[in-house]
């Protein structure tokens, strides 16, 4: 599926892949200890990937069968308007982007884990931020 350039969240763009290595390589503390919680399906069984290109960025974790991102933010997103625009082109390409703080992974954990669990199960959350949680505007296709 294409956005209005017509750039596919399934294309490489050039440097894109490298420069997600460099993120896993140099993951923050507060995406380590998501990603422990997160692979080898440690979450109910749902498939997670980290730090994926897609189109033209690159998501901090991505859960392919329900078209789910989860990203973890620091103060420096907040109010960001490069951050919205950004989801607001995921959710074109199909996915719901579910927004955590950082701080949030080390003091409320549990809560963020069954966050996540709600959204992976129902496809629904009703945020306590607008912009926590933004689902997917895409129809039709949503397979890459």
């Amino acid at each position: 599926m294409a956005d209005h350039t017509g750039k596919k969240a399934s294309k490489r763009h050039p440097g894109k892949t490298a420069q997600a290595r460099r993120l896993r390589r140099d993951e923050t503390d507060a995406e380590y200890r998501l990603w422990y919680e997160l692979k080898s399906r440690r979450l109910n069984d749902f498939k997670f990937s980290r730090q994926v290109p897609l189109g033209p960025y690159i998501a901090d974790f991505v859960c392919r069968e329900k078209m789910l991102i989860v990203e973890l933010d620091g103060s420096q997103h907040a109010s960001s308007t490069h951050d919205r625009q950004r989801t607001l082109w995921l959710n074109t390409q199909g996915y719901a982007v579910l927004r955590f703080w950082n701080h949030e992974i080390f003091e409320e954990l549990s809560q963020t884990l069954d966050t996540i669990l709600v959204v992976l199960n129902t496809g629904t959350f009703l945020p306590d931020h607008p912009d926590r949680y933004s689902p997917a505007l895409a129809t039709g296709n949503r397979h890459q």
